[in-house]
């Protein structure tokens, strides 16, 4: 008998069994089942509550079948199939993609990130945005909204800051 068979259309006059008995007597042999075909406990348990979640929308008329727990296999083996499938084309994509292997930082960007870390973060803001966006004072000055003196203040006090900590652990940065 298939399982279309097995879920016809509601029995007139029966009255329905309670969800929550039939959730108890069914989920853990359909999770097991699903278990063996997926491999995995956790999406097999996730999509038999998935399953049973789609049965009990329809739970008035599902629970007049001949077989109702026919009807929350099916679903139940149709979304582990449907997981599958992507889980294929997923791979499939992966698999096509280059891989690109970016080296790791140099030491002397490692000691300039820590040293700058260091730093205020008014003071950081400017000595990032006058070295390494090569803003000028008066842009930089327009962009935070102080004073061009101000800027070249932080800019003043962040560079001895920088020297005194790379000095203090004895890192020295290669002049470009």
């Amino acid at each position: 008998m298939t399982p279309r068979q097995q879920a016809r259309p509601p029995r007139g006059g029966t009255t329905p069994v309670d969800f929550t008995e039939f959730y108890r007597a069914h989920f853990h042999r359909i999770a097991v089942q699903l278990y063996a075909y997926l491999g995995d406990h956790g999406e097999a348990q996730d999509l038999t509550q998935e399953a049973f979640c789609r049965t009990l929308e329809r739970w008035p008329r599902i629970a007049g079948y001949d077989d109702p727990s026919a009807f929350v296999r099916r679903v139940a083996w149709n979304l582990a199939t449907s997981r599958l499938r992507r889980m294929r084309t997923a791979v499939r994509h992966l698999a096509r993609q280059r891989e690109e292997h970016v080296p790791g930082p140099e030491p002397d960007r490692v000691a300039l990130l820590d040293a700058l870390a260091t730093l205020p973060a008014d003071q950081r803001r400017a000595i990032v945005l006058h070295h390494l966006d090569h803003l000028s004072v008066a842009e930089i000055a327009q962009q935070v909204g102080a004073p061009e003196g101000t800027v070249r203040s932080r800019l003043s006090r962040g560079r001895a800051a920088l020297a005194r900590h790379l000095t203090e652990t004895g890192s020295e940065l290669r002049r470009a």
